[in-house]
């Protein structure tokens, strides 16, 4: 998989983990424990590629710290920014103009946030960064993984990004060529549609027998709002407007910390109108009055995007491959209905070291990690999928409504009954870019201008989540076929990647030699949000590392 004729320097670790996130750097601190423990070493590379641990992490984000407990059981001693508990919790369902609460008491036991922690996801990967480099691990931020290395059918490492490649792909000045990090395990917890862990299901047909995956797009702000605004440990959901009743999706608010709120829009990419744009769904929803009244007065302080892993149970591919496994949202195990899933990427990233270890100390190397595929499935990752495993179909194949109500029934009954639905396990069908229908069957949607104040466009977002990528690089953002791109997503579709993207970087512009359109790449707004190798209809775009320390720059979020 790598370029033979570009000499690269090497360097040998026992185990290589890509990402940075919960389950990167969870595994690499469990791998730590247990030599420590053990009385042994283990030397370990993490790569990040984001300009420091924490630039690339967004999520809501309540925490279930179920994980945490386990990982550092005094991390409350040890100082973990878990700080702000919930203290209520509050369900509603939106219309144009007014509200309904839910009652709790409605929701199955598993629903409750009794317990979790409101945090910045981003904040808490610094502090994981700072407790793993404690115990020995190197960290190397800034450094993405552009490709894999295989030699005799297994993984054997990782290949770095190039430094100081030109737009066409000659070399700069101080150009450097990527290094190659030699691991006899390799741990890919990239996060959500990784472009490793797609070359890898790929590869080794890990999806074979899953439903496909799915997904969602989370688009989500930072607020500072007035004090007597601020409600310290309140959490809110919310479904219903701006989305119709065939749409999935839901908004989340968080208070925490000094006067700030954390709110977020979450769109299910199944959508089928390619006239929808989430980004402006989003600002809609602001402009509600159980919303406006908070940020009235306030000031907006961050801006991101992410796509959000939504396949579950039945999504999940096999985990092990011939070298290593896939860890965290590389995977998808996210909890749909409770909006969480670190937690999840948390406990797989420690099983993952645990079978790792147990490999290392066998004496092998480089085979395939069958203990954790077994200790997954044994463990409560998959009975907290299994449990909610039918709220996703359900949804999509009922609309908003009638498939949460039954959701909410299914959710009842695998707990009672330890799992047992009475649908079964519901497939998903369709991917999320077959899911987009023609713009012939479809009107356009006309949406209200930003204000500055309240609502916002993309370009000044993209402007706070302080996203950067050296414009004299190549594009990231590979397109297989410029005529399929004219004729199908243009043409047949509508030019949906103008409205999906939640950065502004997809155009259609009129060239001013043919006067025709043409489709133009603005990589360097690119919140590393993915939503486009995901929804563009025919699968031609595909999205790859830029050059390290590229893309945002997230703070608390």
């Amino acid at each position: 998989m790598t370029d033979a004729a570009i000499e690269r320097e090497s360097m040998e670790y026992d185990v290589i983990i890509v990402g940075g996130g919960p389950a990167g750097l969870s595994a690499a601190i469990r791998l730590k424990q247990m030599a420590a423990e053990a009385g042994s070493e283990i030397s370990i590379a993490l790569l990040e590629k984001g300009a420091e641990v924490g630039a690339h992490i967004l999520s809501g984000a309540v925490v279930d710290p179920k994980a945490m407990n386990e990982l550092f059981p005094n991390w409350k001693e040890l100082g973990a920014p878990l700080e702000d508990e919930v203290k209520t919790d509050i369900f509603e369902v939106l219309g144009e103009a007014g509200s309904i609460s839910l009652p709790t008491l409605l929701f199955p036991p598993l629903m409750s946030n009794h317990g979790c922690y409101i945090v910045s996801l981003a904040n808490v990967c610094r502090w994981l960064a700072e407790q793993a480099e404690a115990l020995g691990v190197e960290i190397y931020p800034g450094f993405p993984a552009a490709d894999l290395i295989e030699e005799d059918g297994a993984i054997k490492g990782v290949v770095t990004g190039d430094f100081g490649l030109a737009r066409d792909g000659g070399h700069k000045d101080g150009y450097q060529p990527g290094m190659e990090l030699r691991g006899k395990y390799t741990l890919i917890g990239e996060g959500v549609r990784g472009s490793l862990a797609k070359k890898l299901i790929s590869r080794f047909n890990l999806s074979e027998g899953k439903e496909p995956q799915k997904f969602g797009i989370g688009i989500k702000e930072l607020w500072r709002v007035k004090p007597e605004n601020h409600k310290p440990g309140m959490v809110k959901h919310t479904m219903g407007w701006p989305l119709d009743g065939q749409t999935g999706g839901g908004s989340f608010m968080y208070h925490f910390g000094d006067n700030l709120v954390s709110v977020g829009y979450v769109v299910h990419l199944n959508y089928k109108n390619p006239y929808l744009s989430p980004f402006e769904e989003f600002q809609r929803l602001k402009t509600h009055p159980v919303m406006e009244t908070v940020f009235e007065g306030g000031e907006r302080m961050s801006y991101g995007a992410r796509a959000i892993t939504e396949g579950g149970y039945q999504s999940v591919p096999k985990l092990a491959f011939p070298g290593g496994g896939l860890i965290g949202c590389s995977a998808g195990f996210v909890n749909v209905p409770r909006i969480k899933g670190s937690h999840n990427a948390m406990k797989t990233g420690m099983l993952a070291a645990e079978s790792v270890f147990a490999a290392l100390a066998d004496g092998r190397q480089h085979d395939e990690l069958a203990d954790y595929q077994t200790a997954y499935e044994s463990s409560w990752v998959a009975k907290d999928l299994k449990r909610v495993r039918n709220v996703k179909p359900l949804w999509s194949k009922l609309g908003t409504f009638f498939g949460v109500a039954f959701g909410g029934l299914d959710m009842w009954c695998t707990t009672i009954f330890g799992g047992w639905s009475p649908f079964g396990t519901l497939g998903h069908g369709k991917t999320d870019a077959e899911s987009l229908e023609p713009a012939s069957k479809h009107k356009p949607i006309t949406y209200p201008k930003p204000d500055g104040v309240l609502t916002f466009d993309r370009l000044s977002s993209v402007f706070i989540s302080n996203t950067n990528h050296e414009e004299d690089q190549p594009i990231h953002l590979k397109l297989s076929d410029a005529e399929l791109q004219k004729l199908s997503e243009l043409g047949e579709f509508a030019g949906p990647s103008t409205r999906y993207c939640p950065a502004g970087v997809y155009e259609w512009v009129e060239d001013e030699t043919s006067g025709e359109q043409r489709f133009q790449i603005n990589a360097q707004n690119c919140v590393h949000c993915k939503t486009c190798d995901i929804k563009d209809p025919n699968q031609n775009i595909n999205w790859t590392t830029p050059e390290g320390g590229g893309g945002p720059m997230y703070a608390n979020m």
